[in-house]
């Protein structure tokens, strides 16, 4: 965004380029790698910190209300995919945060990055004043989404769910008066008050006074689909589609997409239904929004929609998670009028630098594709998982057909990063056990889906080692042995 003949240099960017600062910087990422190094293996609760560590953790509660779910206070330092706790423990972090933290934990480039953005004035950018950071990042974004897609602006936010609110009040606007929202069964939108409102999740909006019109449509289901045969069962669902339409004509304003579906069970359509429901949305003015806040970067493409070939269609996109800061896309049409999207804080100066390496580090050739890096660590998670099946079969019972359900009979699914295994026949409780276990042995992951549910893993596939999959599966070999119990 620099012009290249630019030779004069500011204050600030002198700053940056100090011979001393840099210097500095280089030793203190210096010492990090040090430190890191140190992190090879998983082990228990160093002696002298379990109990200051159990003490601060009771107070936690306190605050908060209520415990964490899992007792995990980080020490600030790890080793790629493996993390220290503040008790002196080290476990392998197969869930990032839920996503967030794709390059692992102590990245020495993403500690870089951290510590040139701490040079800067403040430490938030705002809506009102900004630095050139938060513009290099959605610059970056935008050129990014813009290869296969007509997507041609972004607005920063701090949160995903805040993204979603602002691609929401976009499509609002545009379709005036139109007002009712149609998304998946099983999605998960976030938890802000009109986010909760469209999830499909009761227990999330217990309270919440309902004032958006939500229609919820059935995902993809295989089971279905292979007991009526793809196009019948494709078909059907446009027909639920256009009967919402018929029910309240001219009151949708959107449809959301999950393309795979996250705390819905990693759930994969293939491309015919997400086009055929697309298309119904053109012929009746409905905007598209893909929400990829999950999805992007961590699958066999760099966004879903490029996997199924839909660019096309969208119109207004969502991003966050493992970008570090959170953006709507939207297209030329979609350009809202001044004033409707707006906010203190667009995000902090070190999310758009770090966000901004992430996304070049993305960007490198490898990554993606049927042969990329993220498809062969999808492929090693599978070998693990049939390998324990076929060790363990009791683990592994048939997945029961739930009807209503987007089932799977398969025992792993996903795509790429995103990498669900489905033990004890999808039984809830058992499922979260077994996590927990998990957690207890060295493997930190969590579970997803609604009947059957699943455990998900989330690894940092920027940094993963093929060799280190036989070493957590291990683990979770003595956790699955302890839950099952």
């Amino acid at each position: 965004m620099t012009p290249a003949t630019q030779t004069a240099q500011t204050l600030g960017a002198a700053l940056r380029d100090n011979a001393t600062v840099r210097q500095a910087i280089e030793s203190i990422v210096g010492e990090v790698r040090t430190a890191s190094a140190e992190i090879t293996e998983i082990r228990g609760p160093r002696e002298g910190l379990s109990e200051g560590y159990n003490a601060f953790m009771a107070r936690v509660g306190d605050i908060r209300g209520r415990g964490l779910y899992y007792p995990y206070i980080g020490s600030g330092l790890g080793n790629g995919a493996l993390v220290e706790l503040a008790d002196g423990s080290v476990k392998w972090d197969m869930i990032g945060g839920i996503g967030v933290n794709f390059f692992g934990h102590s990245d020495p480039e993403l500690i870089e990055e951290s510590l040139i953005g701490g040079l800067d004035d403040v430490v938030k950018q705002g809506n009102l004043q900004s630095n050139d950071d938060a513009y290099r990042f959605a610059d970056k974004l935008l050129e990014l989404a813009g290869r296969n897609s007509s997507l041609k602006h972004c607005f920063l936010t701090t949160g995903g769910a805040l993204a979603n609110e602002n691609a929401l009040k976009i499509c609002y606007q545009k379709h005036r008066p139109a007002s009712r929202v149609i998304v998946f069964k099983d999605c998960f939108m976030g938890r802000t008050t009109a986010m909760a409102q469209l999830g499909d999740e009761a227990a999330y909006r217990q309270g919440v006074p309902l004032t958006v019109g939500v229609d919820y449509m059935p995902f993809y289901d295989e089971v279905a689909a292979e007991r009526m045969g793809q196009t019948q069962f494709i078909d059907m669902a446009v027909m639920h589609l256009e009967q919402l339409i018929e029910r309240y004509p001219s009151q949708h304003a959107v449809f959301c997409f999950e393309l795979i579906q996250g705390e819905g069970g990693f759930n994969l359509a293939p491309r015919e239904y997400h086009k055929a429901l697309m298309e119904c949305c053109k012929a009746n003015g409905i905007a598209v929004w893909d929400d990829e806040i999950q999805t992007f970067g961590r699958t066999t493409s760099m966004f879903a929609y490029e996997r199924l070939e839909l660019g096309e269609f969208i119109d207004v996109l969502t991003v966050a998670k493992m970008t570090q800061a959170s953006a709507t896309l939207f297209t030329e049409k979609y350009n809202p009028s001044p004033g409707l999207l707006s906010g203190t804080f667009s995000g902090e100066t070190v999310s758009f630098r770090v966000g901004r390496r992430i996304l070049e580090r993305l960007d490198e050739p490898g990554r993606y594709g049927a042969d990329g890096l993220h498809a062969r660590h999808h492929k090693l998670f599978a070998e693990q998982v049939r390998s324990l099946a076929a060790k363990h079969p009791e683990w592994f019972p048939p997945i029961p057909e739930i009807r209503g359900a987007t089932n799977a009979r398969d025992i792993v699914g996903g795509d790429g990063g995103m990498m669900r295994m489905t033990p004890f026949s999808g039984d809830k409780a058992t499922t979260i056990k077994a996590c927990k276990a998990c957690y207890d042995e060295g493997v930190i992951l969590f579970y997803c889906g609604h009947g059957p549910y699943h455990m998900r893993m989330l690894p940092p596939l920027g940094v993963m080692r093929d060799e280190d999959w036989p070493r957590v599966f291990e683990v979770v070999e003595r956790a699955f042995a302890k839950a099952s119990a």
